[in-house]
């Protein structure tokens, strides 16, 4: 017997120009995040990299001062100068994939429907 493994989507066709929208492959609303570690010492940027799903400096100590502690900003727009030193996450947001909202409005029997042009006039 053999026994599959649930694949998870990658959203790979969700291009990361974009701040939000959903997956065309499994219908998921997905934010496009960037997120950046600067040294908590001097403030310098430093390459970030994603860990055992943490975000995490490339290197344990900060290549301009020594020092080890970092911490961790989001990026609300990239630019090209810190797309080298930034980590791009596609993040599913499940309250906007799972609650969607319909509206629609109540039309008079005074005004006739109109599909594709055509003037339909019921109970008339």
């Amino acid at each position: 017997m053999f026994f599959y493994r649930k694949k998870e989507c990658t959203h790979s066709k969700v291009s990361p120009d974009k701040d939000a929208c959903y997956c065309p492959d499994c219908g998921k609303y997905i934010e496009n995040k960037w997120y950046l570690t600067r040294c908590s010492c001097c403030n310098v940027k430093r390459k970030t990299i994603i860990k055992f799903d943490n975000i995490v400096p490339e290197t344990k100590y900060c290549p301009n001062c020594g020092a080890v502690q970092y911490h961790v900003e989001e990026v609300k727009s990239i630019n090209f100068i810190d797309i080298n030193f930034a980590v791009h996450v596609k993040q599913v947001n499940e309250e906007r994939s799972m609650n969607r909202t319909q509206t629609w409005l109540e039309r008079d029997n005074s005004e006739p429907v109109k599909l594709l042009g055509l003037n339909l006039n019921f109970g008339q």
